[in-house]
């Protein structure tokens, strides 16, 4: 407010008038990118020891997949388990997974098996 009591932001009713937002020229400047690492990969300058470390990673990614596959089962399984009030069809846990109902179908199978085989310790 002025020192007179008088807010320039109001009309002189009272009323409070809004002012629209500047516009936008251009878009505001984003942060700079860091270049992109893939476990370091790409600083390993000998080729056999790139192969090593390559094969490494890429084993272990396999491996992870595959385990997260079986949990993947696993869930489909729970999910479509006749004894659960609130089971999903085959066609639901394929649309919610992004698989066919062929595949979903052979995954909730998969699970079945999986959670019947014995704890191993």
């Amino acid at each position: 407010m002025s020192e007179a009591g008088h807010d320039p932001a109001t009309t002189g009713g009272g009323t409070r008038r809004f002012h629209r937002p500047a516009a936008l020229f251009t878009e505001p400047a984003s942060p700079p990118r860091e270049d992109e690492h893939f476990f370091s990969l790409e600083t390993v300058t000998d080729p056999a020891e790139l192969l090593g470390r390559a094969t490494e990673l890429a084993e272990a990614f396999r491996g992870a997949a595959d385990r997260a596959t079986e949990f993947q089962a696993v869930a489909a399984a729970q999910l479509a388990d006749p004894r659960r009030f609130d089971r999903l069809s085959v066609a639901d846990i394929a649309g919610r997974a992004g698989w066919t109902e062929e595949y979903a179908e052979r995954m909730v199978q998969f699970g079945r098996e999986l959670e019947s085989r014995p704890v191993e310790e």
